[in-house]
């Protein structure tokens, strides 16, 4: 079934993406979750379209959602589900600074084994499959529908330098960047938000990504998809690698590091 749903998930995604794009392109209202976090216009009309997507795409295989879970609606899932976060660095689509993303993954047996991330502010597509991890450039404007794999660049996670380039959230501190450089070793820092950083690995233009604190399981599962496509690593501070449908937890993940290529 992946394979069968590679290309229409990344359509999707860029569906997504060029809604969120007509909401980026005026004055925004932002309203405030349960949680305290922000949410826009730009996330409910991206979800809802997604969630349509995939009720036709695959009807039957439910479906866990950002902005529904933060309403209280969690399906129950048994081994197969999809996670979505219609757009994930919601702060940064606030402060219009292009990094945020439309993701979505496909669950089987806790592990992530398909996913789609868009960029659409930089016209940056990336999925992840069995069959390797691949990236497509254009215009937003353009046709995805015609979107096929002969278009798409495959790309590959390198191995870790010496002094390998980091990629820090916005949230991170001073002090927690400290932690980082002196725990992981790393060079050169860039700051980057949403899921835009896993893909960054994939794409052999950083090497770590750590992150000590809680996400959530749709904040990940599809960047984390893209990245194992492409030879990296995502995995907790004890070297398992990061799993989902932890309903216990609510969906929360633990600390985790991302890398790219071993060896």
């Amino acid at each position: 079934m992946s394979a069968e749903l590679e290309l229409p998930l990344a359509r999707l995604a860029v569906e997504a993406g060029r809604l969120i794009m007509q909401h980026y392109e005026v004055p925004t209202a932002t309203r405030e979750k349960a949680d305290k976090s922000p949410v826009t216009d730009a996330d409910e009309a991206a979800e809802h379209l997604i969630l349509q997507g995939l009720a036709r795409l695959a009807p039957g295989i439910p479906v866990i959602s950002e902005e529904a879970a933060a309403a209280g609606f969690i399906p129950d899932v048994d081994t197969t589900f999809f996670l979505v976060d219609p757009l994930d660095g919601t702060k940064e689509f606030i402060a219009r600074n292009g990094e945020f993303t439309v993701n979505i993954a496909l669950i089987e047996h806790g592990r992530p084994i398909l996913g789609a991330v868009y960029a659409p502010a930089f016209a940056r597509l990336f999925t992840g499959a069995a069959h390797g991890a691949h990236e497509w450039q254009w215009p937003v404007a353009d046709d995805a529908a015609h979107l096929d794999l002969a278009s798409a660049r495959r790309i590959a996670a390198r191995p870790s330098p010496a002094n390998p380039i980091g990629l820090w959230s916005r949230s991170h501190g001073k002090y927690r960047e400290d932690e980082y450089r002196n725990l992981y070793n790393v060079g050169p820092v860039r700051i980057c938000g949403s899921s835009l950083k896993f893909c960054l690995i994939a794409a052999a233009e950083a090497d770590i990504y750590p992150r000590h604190g809680t996400t959530m399981e749709w904040d990940t599962a599809a960047g984390q998809a893209v990245l194992e496509a492409a030879g990296g690593s995502v995995s907790d501070l004890f070297g398992k690698a990061l799993g989902y449908g932890k309903a216990g937890e609510k969906y929360a993940n633990p600390s985790f590091v991302a890398r790219g290529r071993s060896g």
